[in-house]
């Protein structure tokens, strides 16, 4: 007996062990895994089970042992998509975070934090085809969780658990994200990110609130210096009103948009077809569709369209291109309306937005070129979908909202390029570095870093009671430290120091000039206010 529950055992090695079991005979069925039955008494079954945990524990104990005593390695890499960061890169992403929030804050932006899981029903059914990728959790007590997406389903949440409180309001926030995303590393996109949005939520009038999020856009950008970038910008009622023009069903309208919405990528035979052969779509409404989405331009593209009477007949476009207008006007105003250029293919493939699109791209060709570094746009209903219900059927809580996310990764691609050929963002802070000239110098060392740490001056010096004083030249040169302090015994005698700076680079300050001890201070923060 003993020995058929192990040969069962290794038969049973890979069935799940949730079997099906009779309430008549005691039995149970199981399923292994070349998709045969097996019938067994539900007591050996029990046996087995408690077998196979016995054997899993032996296993987890004996490699952990293995790995002790260094019999066996383990491959060390990080999950696939994911990758670390080392103090250089962290410099730049920190140079990132600096630029960006300085820009938020700039306009009157508060901050705000969210759990980095939701609860799976609050993502469920807001990301259209893109709902495949979300990262599910298992379940931990009973409610099923999963990785946020972005931060903007989340901050929708918040503003309808908070009520009044937060229904206007200017919020950023920087956080990670999660995407079950195919990889592309050097491109920047990866499965786990930070992305850095900047919304406005509230009852406006129109388009205004629109009009600073583009603004703010376009600064962020600028101020980060990734070089040309372009922001393609649509309307999602000239874009469904097209859809209605063309006679595409109305249960067809978000599957032919995430099909238009490929264009970026897929040529427009490509796209055609994938509408025609997989969304069920006529070839000549295909066709009437490609007429529009072939098109792009500036302000003088509404111009075309306020033109055509087939659009100017449709209520739902006709309301977009006139808020579309409006906005244009607004942005010659903000003086970015240059950088932007509408494009009727741009349908951004997520449930919840209702109004303006838009999303930065940086071309291919440039230094670091990534395709999207940012999108975004107005989401009037997504807050009134977890606020529940009034006696009419009709969401409680109305809270339209307008945005845009940066994403920190792609940037972060763009700005490491840029290292490469030459434009340095330093990984250490340090402002003076202590260079002791003789032997058992450090605690003077220590004294004098002490003093500059007091009055809030980063300053460093080499662990070593017996530096050699070429390491210590090496290592500000290494690290970039603006300023030197040099001492000696004969410097000490005289309670004195000698200070260089090594941004000058000619042979004019020679070893540089002497101080007195208690001038030291007010002259450091003297050269480096500007530094």
């Amino acid at each position: 007996m003993t020995r058929a529950v192990f040969l069962a055992a290794g038969r049973l090695r890979t069935l799940s062990l949730t079997a099906n079991r009779s309430p008549i005979n005691n039995v149970c069925s199981c399923h292994v895994s070349n998709n045969k039955t097996l019938r067994l008494p539900t007591h050996q079954v029990l046996l087995i089970q408690q077998q196979q945990q016995q054997q899993r524990h032996y296993i987890s104990s004996t490699q952990e042992q293995q790995f002790q005593q260094g019999q066996k390695s383990i491959v060390l890499k990080t999950p696939k998509g994911t990758k670390d960061y080392n103090d250089k890169e962290m410099a730049i992403r920190s140079h990132v975070f600096d630029i960006i929030t300085k820009v938020f804050k700039k306009h009157g932006a508060v901050t705000i934090d969210t759990p980095v899981f939701e609860l799976t029903e609050i993502l469920a059914g807001k990301y259209g085809e893109d709902s495949k990728l979300i990262y599910d959790l298992a379940d931990q007590g009973g409610e099923s969780c999963s990785l946020r997406y972005d931060l903007t389903v989340p901050f929708a949440r918040f503003v309808a658990m908070h009520g009044k409180e937060y229904q206007n309001i200017k919020r950023y926030h920087i956080g990670k994200v999660y995407r079950r995303d195919q990889p592309a590393m050097t491109k920047g996109r990866l499965r786990e990110f930070y992305q850095c949005d900047f919304d406005i939520a509230g009852t406006y009038d129109s388009m205004i609130p629109d009009a600073e999020i583009l603004r703010v856009l376009c600064e962020a950008l600028t101020a980060l210096h990734i070089g040309p970038y372009t922001i393609k910008i649509n309307h999602r009622k000239i874009l469904d009103g097209i859809f209605e023009v063309c006679q595409v069903p109305q249960d067809h309208i978000r599957s032919i948009s995430s099909a238009v919405d490929k264009l970026d990528k897929l040529s427009w035979e490509e796209v055609k077809r994938e509408m025609i052969e997989e969304r069920g779509l006529e070839s000549h409404v295909a066709d009437k569709i490609g007429h529009y989405v072939k098109l792009q331009g500036g302000q003088e593209l509404l111009d075309v369209l306020f033109k055509d009477q087939a659009i100017l007949n449709n209520k739902t476009a006709l309301e977009g291109l006139k808020e579309m207008k409006l906005l244009y006007e607004y942005l010659e105003i903000m003086d970015v309306q240059d950088k932007l250029r509408l494009d009727l293919s741009l349908a951004r493939g997520l449930d919840y937005y209702t109004g303006v699109i838009y999303e930065a791209i940086t071309p291919a060709s440039t230094q670091g070129g990534v395709g999207s570094v940012a999108a975004g746009g107005r989401y009037d209903d997504l807050v009134g979908m977890f606020a529940g219900r009034n006696k009419k059927g009709q969401p409680s809580m109305k809270v339209p909202c307008v945005g845009v996310s940066l994403g920190v990764e792609r940037i972060f691609s763009i700005l490491q390029a840029q290292q490469h050929h030459g434009t340095q963002v330093k990984s250490k802070e340090t402002e003076v570095l202590i260079i002791a000239v003789g032997r058992d110098l450090i605690k003077e060392q220590m004294r004098l870093a002490k003093e500059l740490w007091d009055h809030d001056i980063k300053a460093s010096f080499m662990f070593k009671n017996k530096p050699k004083l070429e390491k210590q030249w090496a290592m500000c040169e290494k690290d970039q430290i603006p300023l030197a302090i040099i001492i000696g015994q004969d410097e000490l005698n005289a309670n004195q120091v000698r200070l260089k700076d090594m941004r000058i680079k000619d042979k004019s300050q020679g070893g540089g000039i002497m101080l007195q001890r208690s001038n030291l201070v007010s002259e450091l923060k003297s050269r480096l206010k500007d530094f």
